[in-house]
């Protein structure tokens, strides 16, 4: 199949024979994967660490905010777009110290516009002293199509310091904030009543169930039926969870609130993970409205939906319903045999592949590849596999270092979404 996207301003890694992709023009999108507040491929610059007096000038991590924000201006420019272009705009952090001075760098940037957000807590990062990871999404404008924020009532407060809108509409694709269990009356949580176990008991409710069905029913439903959409709409949904244990439940719980369920990413955070300290859950969404999706259904499971020009892919990892697949993991009989972290790539590669194929897209088309890794030492052996089996396309990649993956002896998972012609 023909490519379809477009790299913007790439950076070469000599030392792998890769190359990554600072941004992806693909129609009447724009992505903008991993931005952070690196020289991309060299490091955090001294303007932000300091080196011999960091804590001259403003915060090291505003300073960071600045020059991810001048690093985001710079691929919005390539393509002739500005900020209020965005649609959404996802950020992790290493910290909860760096929320506050990067939510006061970003309601500068967007001058109180702030697209739908999420915000949780990560391990590591890639680059030394990096805090702060963020993927955006922008719409080209053209005709009818363009970032169009909308005025929704919400069951919910949003505070001043995020300060992001309610819902956003570019299109037929609709876009809402990540939603948190957090108390709908700040005087009577941190966490809302309906989601919390009663005080002093044992049992009496499972807590991620719990908070899983409060978010659906108590935000996501009232949110999307305010922008005009239902819970039938949604096409793909990040689940942040900060307790492995939890996933089963989860799964559980969030199947039943659907006919079919959208294109799902479970990806784990850091304890805390949220802005409430007790929370164990966050979901963000992206839907499509009156229009049907096409979704890819396997053994129950949505493992794809094609919505309109994209493909949106379920969270991938070398794995079946049986676990981690043949020959992908440790061999303690010959542990120098092999290298897991490249057969896991290419397990996954091979398995996202198909699933393009079959959604009539194609791989090579891939506008973000998000990789969550349980030991980050292992990204170079991953981004010289993933560039292999791309044929040394640029990479529109993002890398963070989690606790755990929900499938024993996984070292990554990938969350992959690809442009349709």
């Amino acid at each position: 199949m023909p490519r379809t996207t477009q790299s913007l301003l790439p950076v070469r890694l000599p030392r792998l024979g890769a190359t990554l992709a600072r941004g992806i023009r693909a129609g009447r999108w724009l992505f903008a994967t991993g931005l952070n507040g690196a020289v991309p491929g060299f490091g955090m610059p001294p303007g932000i660490t300091g080196e011999r007096n960091p804590l001259a000038g403003e915060p090291p991590c505003k300073r960071e905010a600045r020059a991810l924000f001048a690093n985001a201006r710079d691929v919005l420019a390539a393509a002739d777009l500005r900020f209020a272009d965005c649609v959404r705009i996802d950020q992790y952090y290493a910290g909860a110290h760096a929320v506050d001075p990067y939510h006061e760098v970003r309601r500068e940037i967007f001058g109180g516009r702030i697209p739908p957000s999420t915000s949780n807590l990560h391990r590591a990062m890639p680059y030394p002293g990096q805090t702060q990871e963020v993927q955006l999404i922008a719409a080209v404008p053209s005709g009818d199509f363009r970032a169009e924020h909308l005025e929704i009532a919400t069951s919910w407060s949003i505070h001043a310091t995020s300060g992001y809108s309610p819902a956003l509409a570019a299109g037929e694709f609709l876009f809402v904030p990540g939603q948190t269990a957090e108390a709908r009356d700040t005087a009577l949580g941190p966490l809302d009543p309906e989601a919390r176990m009663p005080h002093g008991h044992l049992w009496k409710g499972t807590p991620i169930k719990l908070e899983t069905n409060f978010i659906v029913e108590r935000k996501l439903k009232p949110s999307l039926a305010a922008a005009g959409a239902g819970l039938d709409d949604v096409v793909k949904a990040q689940v942040y969870l900060r307790d492995r244990a939890d996933v089963p439940v989860f799964n559980e719980a969030w199947r039943s609130h659907f006919a079919v369920p959208p294109a799902t990413t479970i990806i784990p955070t850091a304890t805390p993970g949220f802005i409430v300290a007790d929370g164990r859950i966050e979901i963000n969404t992206i839907s499509v409205r009156q229009r049907a999706a096409e979704r890819i259904i396997e053994n129950d499971a949505t493992v794809a939906v094609r919505a309109g020009d994209l493909l949106f892919l379920s969270g991938l990892m070398a794995s079946d319903a049986d676990g981690l697949v043949a020959d992908v993991g440790d061999d303690a009989r010959a542990p120098f045999a092999a290298i897991p972290i490249k057969d896991q790539v290419r397990a996954i590669a091979a398995r996202a592949q198909a699933i393009c194929r079959e959604a009539g897209a194609d791989l090579a088309n891939l506008v973000r590849l998000q990789l969550f890794l349980t030991d980050l030492s292992e990204l170079p052996l991953a981004i010289e596999a993933w560039s292999g089996v791309l044929d040394g396309l640029p990479l529109p990649l993002s890398a963070i270092e989690v606790d755990w993956l929900a499938v024993p002896g996984a070292r990554i998972l990938a969350d992959i979404w690809v442009h349709v012609a």
